[in-house]
């Protein structure tokens, strides 16, 4: 299987975290080149003029009742964070420095489980810099780098590409082209990769 399955994703998406825990899997089962595009959800929401599903009182509820089940179903170890939003904008550009030093899957990995196995609070600074440190990241200089013009415009642009190939919210699915939004979508975006 050639194609790659693109990943669109921000940690402040509990349904991200649950894809990401089938891809882990899917990964285990089938060969596929996964490519994790980090994008920022709510700049891509103010893009396409809408708003968050969390931020609508109805949804909002829904929303958490929802996730549960579907972790619950898959067996994974789910608490909606009782400190949300968590603001992510730091640490999806961490996710570009993870990767030019070869550590973005743990990265990502650890960021995913505060926030969403653990429940932690990471708008608290002093939390991220005990995550970075225990997977052997100086946090000043992580914090430093996620200021940089090259990360900080490298964020935007796959943010505003996500925009005009029509992606509109987290996760979605990237496979030749086609978009499948949303966790539930996943089967479908390994069968288009099967063709």
């Amino acid at each position: 299987m050639n194609n790659p399955l693109e990943f669109y994703f921000d940690f402040i998406s509990p349904y991200s975290f649950i894809a990401h825990k089938d891809l882990i899997q899917i990964k285990k089962k089938y060969s596929i080149n996964i490519i994790y595009k980090p994008i920022l959800l709510g700049g891509l929401h103010n893009l396409h003029g809408i708003t968050a599903p969390a931020f609508i009182p109805s949804k909002a509820k829904h929303m958490i009742r929802d996730c549960k089940l579907i972790a619950d179903k898959k067996d994974i170890k789910f608490k909606f964070n009782s400190y949300f939003p968590i603001k992510t904008l730091n640490l999806m550009r961490g996710v570009l420095i993870a990767e030019e030093d070869n550590y973005k899957q743990e990265y990502i990995n650890q960021i995913f489980e505060s926030i969403w196995g653990d429940g932690l609070n990471l708008n608290d600074q002093n939390i991220i810099d005990r995550i970075l440190k225990n997977m052997g990241v100086n946090p000043k200089t992580f914090f430093l780098r996620s200021t940089t013009e090259i990360i900080k415009s490298n964020l935007k642009k796959i943010t505003k590409d996500a925009y005009l190939k029509g992606i509109f919210g987290a996760p979605t699915f990237l496979v030749r082209g086609k978009i499948f939004w949303g966790q539930d979508r996943i089967n479908f975006a390994i069968d288009e990769i099967k063709k």
